[in-house]
């Protein structure tokens, strides 16, 4: 894909500071594990990846992207709000009680294609919508992105099976591998170890790329079609807490607010210049 890479640098710092800000209210929400995916995100929609449709969250022909892991769905409301799936100042009221943002999505929010608070069940979710597509002749394709620490759930593999025998080469899995999960790192509690080797002796088409990088991933989407009918994955190795330097390879933060010198620590380090 010959894609201008500078203003999506600029989309990564904008949907940082974004999302640190709407947490920032309520002292709510996972920040680095929607930091770590906010590249993958940005390449979908602004990176002429998926398909999607200004101010219509439903139209039929949309590709549906869905979140797997669902404590970081948030990381999709201010794209939505972009788009006009809903007025901006709904970011302001991320979790209260008279807003629309829940901390972890649901069907009330436009543009939220599946509840997700339960691990283990995009891949199967994914599979669902691209198996009804073929059968129903339609164009769509399903996106869904994984934790790493989610590939614990044997769901996660009964689904990747069903997806390879029915040949769903227009079912997309991206596994945020920033390697830790709210307890550790993944290589010490349970290992993943070869992950793309462990997808490609399932049946997928497996690369593996940096996860904040927009040229490896756009190469890796640009594989969509090309993968002699197999479904493909993708393993973006991505950092945790990307771009807040003390919330970075460190899972005390998974959920853990920071403090008044922390915040405006965090805010200074988001202005610097996008994230190469």
């Amino acid at each position: 894909m010959d894609t201008p890479t500078e203003p999506l640098l600029a989309r990564s710092q904008w949907l940082r500071k974004a999302l640190f800000e709407m947490a920032m209210g309520p002292k709510k929400g996972h920040i680095p594990s929607s930091f770590s995916m906010v590249e993958i995100l940005v390449t979908l929609y602004f990176g002429g990846v998926a398909r999607h449709f200004q101010g219509e969250p439903d139209h039929p022909d949309r590709d549906r992207i869905f979140v797997s892991k669902g404590h970081a769905g948030m990381a999709q409301y201010p794209i939505f709000a972009e788009l006009g799936y809903f007025p901006r100042e709904e970011l302001d009221r991320f979790t209260q009680p008279e807003g629309l943002l829940g901390m972890y999505p649901d069907f009330r929010v436009p543009g939220i294609e599946g509840v997700s608070g339960s691990l283990g069940h995009g891949v199967g979710i994914g599979a669902g919508i691209a198996h009804a597509a073929k059968l129903d002749g339609k164009s769509h394709r399903a996106f869904a992105i994984l934790g790493d620490g989610e590939c614990y759930e044997g769901s996660v593999w009964e689904s990747a099976l069903f997806a390879a025998h029915h040949c769903l080469d227009n079912l997309v899995v991206v596994v945020d591998r920033n390697q830790l999960c709210i307890m550790g790192k993944t290589e010490e509690l349970l290992a993943l170890g070869d992950l793309r080797g462990k997808w490609e002796s399932f049946g997928w088409h497996a690369l593996s790329v940096d996860g904040h990088s927009y040229p490896e991933l756009l190469e890796a989407f640009s594989h969509i079609g090309r993968t002699h009918g197999k479904p493909l994955v993708i393993i973006a190795n991505t950092v945790k807490g990307k771009g807040i330097s003390f919330m970075e390879l460190a899972h005390l933060w998974h959920n853990r607010m920071p403090n008044k010198a922390q915040m405006a620590q965090a805010r200074a380090e988001l202005e610097r210049n996008p994230i190469s």
